[in-house]
């Protein structure tokens, strides 16, 4: 059942990690695709100058002529940025490569780690998920989707320097929810590159869940190569190949992410 009936808000969460390569792009698409299959209807903020989440759901660059930037430095609508995907309930605000001189742009503004909040607060309610790909740093695009935020879902990669990583990201949660948005908390972390040959996945999985304990997600994301594939076809891997192990542990993941909100999958 859809979760925004009823004049709800949007629930909002950004996909972040300052590190890059941990899937994190990968993610935000297929957790996307897995709510949108089991209809909610979900908007995907491509945050990310690479704009690969763009891409990643086929959309040409010339699709792409109104795009996050507009919304945070030109003042266009979230409305006239979204534009619809081939997967039904889910449309997204693209990403181009203006988007990189955002970050000095946004110096300038009164109210700058406020732009996209104030944006996301005149969406119309025909939404129940805002996914936010963020950029792989901690700079002012990412700060401008953790204040918009009620969540931060981070993937992490099962590789030796992860834990490190995100301690830094955990400490910057901790300053943004002090001095900007005291209700941001996170969602979960989610491992991904998970290779169940390698001995050293296993023991940074191990290493991850003592620290955080239930705030890991009991799903964990494969080394899959139809996960790899999936993006250079313009398509989460879910409709690439569904049958394959990343497809099946993303829906998976969906399911926790909304037994999480509370909702029934």
């Amino acid at each position: 059942m859809p979760v925004n009936t009823g004049g709800n808000r949007p629930r909002i969460i950004a996909v972040a990690n300052q590190k890059g390569g941990v899937g994190k792009t990968t993610t935000t698409i297929n957790l996307a695709t897995a709510l949108a299959a089991v209809d909610q209807r979900v908007l995907i903020v491509d945050l990310d100058p690479q704009g690969n989440a763009s891409t990643g759901l086929g959309l040409r660059p010339s699709e792409r002529d109104i795009s996050s930037y507009d919304v945070l430095i030109n003042g266009a609508s979230l409305m006239e940025a979204r534009r619809p995907t081939a997967i039904p309930r889910l449309n997204i605000v693209p990403s181009g490569m203006d988007l990189s001189g955002a970050e000095i742009e946004l110096v300038d503004f009164e109210r700058r780690e406020m732009q996209l909040k104030e944006s996301l607060s005149r969406l119309p309610q025909d939404v129940d998920y805002v996914l936010i790909d963020c950029p792989p740093s901690l700079g002012l695009l990412t700060l401008n989707a953790l204040v918009a935020s009620d969540a931060v879902l981070v993937p992490l990669q099962c590789e030796f320097f992860a834990l490190e990583g995100i301690s830094h990201l955990v400490r910057t949660i901790k300053r943004v929810k002090k001095a900007f948005n005291p209700k941001l908390e996170i969602q979960g972390i989610v491992l991904t590159m998970y290779d169940k040959r390698n001995n050293l996945s296993a023991q940074v999985a191990k290493d991850v869940r003592d620290y955080f304990g239930d705030v890991v997600y009991r799903t964990v994301i494969p080394r899959n190569v139809r996960v790899s594939e999936a993006p250079s076809h313009g398509a989460p891997v879910l409709v690439y190949d569904i049958k394959c192990p990343g497809s099946k542990a993303y829906l998976n993941l969906a399911s926790e992410v909304l037994k999480r909100e509370g909702v029934k999958a």
